[in-house]
């Protein structure tokens, strides 16, 4: 064992309920005057969390304990803490808290994962990680969060269906490249990880979705454009999709689309729409 892991091992609280009370302590006093001591008591909290929960490289972590911490943070309302206070937070405690998110949601309670379930009952917080994407500061950071709620269905359901759904057709065309970037990583994983929510979603949202969807195909910004329509050629030909392909290609407006962009000054743009020309041409000949 480290020296440091020896160390910090006698310094920490020695129970999960300890832990997570010291934890949430820290967070609480963010607010008062205390602000910059509070904050060095964050990073210290947040250090000694990392320790037991993903061990210091030699030793591994109890995974009982993990369990045990995971379902006292949520009991403690910590989940809320952590993501309500990433922006008051200093770099290396932000990086730690989308590690441990990444833990903590896999973490699992008899048939249930405990953080899942608290994240269902509090939505507010999904919304609160998409709009941080105008935070230049945390925004990849809550992109991470973001990708990993995703991977449950129940979460991925609510942003899909709620408004904060619309901001992505805003967040993907972002001067920042980066984070542009990893807003069309996430909105990729929310209309292709989970098949049947998406289908019902754009069984329900169809018109409202492509209108938007449409308006990055003929944005002015080549690599929105690029982007939409390569993801577009391979969304269309999935098989769980068929149905909304069928739907799509029938329609005269997006026909009308595609010529547009088998005529950009892109070749790669060109080849793409000339994908789905070719399909939406095919269906159309089975038609009549």
């Amino acid at each position: 064992m480290s020296f440091f892991f020896r160390m910090a091992s006698r310094l920490r609280p020695s129970t999960p309920e300890e832990v997570v009370r010291s934890i949430k302590d820290s967070f609480l006093a963010l607010n008062t005057r205390t602000h910059t001591k509070a904050l060095e008591e964050v990073e210290k909290n947040i250090a000694s969390l990392r320790l037991l929960i993903s061990g210091d490289g030699e030793v591994e972590p109890n995974q009982e304990q993990v369990l045990q911490i995971t379902i006292e943070i949520c009991k403690e309302d910590i989940i809320s803490l952590f993501v309500q206070n990433l922006p008051s937070l200093g770099w290396t405690v932000r990086k730690d808290l989308v590690h441990f998110w990444c833990i903590l949601l896999r973490q699992k309670n008899d048939e249930s994962y405990c953080c899942v379930q608290y994240i269902e009952n509090h939505l507010e917080l999904l919304d609160f990680l998409v709009g941080c994407y105008k935070n230049l500061d945390i925004a990849l950071n809550c992109g991470n969060m973001l990708r990993e709620c995703i991977k449950y269905p129940t979460l991925a359901k609510y942003i899909l269906e709620s408004g904060s759904f619309e901001l992505f057709f805003e967040y993907v065309e972002l001067p920042n490249f980066d984070i542009a970037s990893d807003a069309l990583n996430t909105f990729k994983d929310l209309l292709t990880k989970h098949e049947a929510v998406v289908a019902e979603f754009l069984g329900s949202h169809y018109d409202q979705f492509f209108e938007l969807y449409s308006r990055l195909l003929l944005s002015t910004n080549y690599v929105t454009r690029r982007q939409a329509i390569k993801f577009l050629s391979e969304f269309l030909l999935e098989a769980p999709n068929s149905q909304i392909m069928k739907r799509y290609i029938v329609e005269v407006r997006f026909l009308n689309i595609m010529i547009k962009l088998l005529k950009d000054s892109s070749k790669n743009i060109r080849i793409c729409a000339f994908h789905v020309f070719k399909v939406m041409m095919n269906l159309m000949r089975r038609k009549t």
